[in-house]
């Protein structure tokens, strides 16, 4: 939508970005959880009108949709400027060598914007991902009671040893975030084939290789060649 050519669609997604990048999360997370009692119910009618469904706002906004809701919110306004800045990473002619070709919007994008521009979108799209499972601590304002960080302290809060359970949500968060980063590793790899620098110290050595075994070939051969 920052990229389209319909203004309105640039304005509301400018302003979508604008408010849940300004916002810290704890405050949106807090929000998302008393949303239940600032609106108890929700209609779905005629503004100001009739009202055909209403809806229990405690029950069907829970505390895990809550908490899913302020951290997918949150979480797409940045991952949205990291996409937008990926595509735009692509140089222009390649989708205008690929329309010469006669190939479709569609096709051009999936066949030659996307591959290119994964490779600059997936080391800040991992690292994202990794603050968002930290993040995750935080919903204990909503409060969701099956999160890591609220069961450790409520474990500790029982029995009076708050740093032995601060330990063990500190080793369990390492755990996860180790699994990502080997997850992040390999995606990047696959992603920048080509680009690594394992590709361009072979060449290198490959160059030096073909510089060693014609360095004895008389120059007149050369310029034959």
């Amino acid at each position: 939508m920052r990229t389209a050519s319909n203004p309105v669609l640039r304005a509301v997604s400018w302003a979508y970005i604008f408010v849940f990048r300004g916002i810290p999360v704890y405050t949106q997370l807090v929000f998302w959880g008393l949303i239940s009692v600032l609106y108890p119910v929700i209609g779905l009618g005629i503004p100001f009108g009739p009202q055909f469904v209403d809806f229990d706002t405690s029950k069907v906004f829970g505390a895990f949709v809550a908490a899913f809701v302020g951290l997918g919110l949150n979480e797409g306004a940045y991952l949205a400027e990291i996409i937008r800045s990926g595509l735009e990473s692509v140089d222009s002619g390649q989708s205008e060598a690929a329309k010469a070709l006669g190939m479709k919007p569609s096709l051009i994008l999936r066949r030659i914007i996307i591959p290119q521009a994964m490779r600059v979108i997936i080391p800040p799209l991992g690292n994202e991902t990794i603050g968002m499972l930290k993040t995750t601590s935080l919903v204990l304002a909503v409060p969701f009671t099956l999160d890591l960080q609220f069961a450790t302290n409520a474990i500790a809060n029982r029995i009076y040893a708050p740093i032995p359970l601060l330990l063990v949500a500190a080793f369990w968060y390492l755990v996860m975030t180790s699994i990502l980063m080997v997850g992040q590793h390999y995606v990047e790899r696959y992603y920048g084939r080509g680009f690594t620098n394992s590709g361009s110290k072979r060449s290198k050595r490959q160059a030096a290789i073909n510089a060693a075994g014609t360095s004895h070939i008389d120059p007149s051969l050369e310029v034959e060649q």
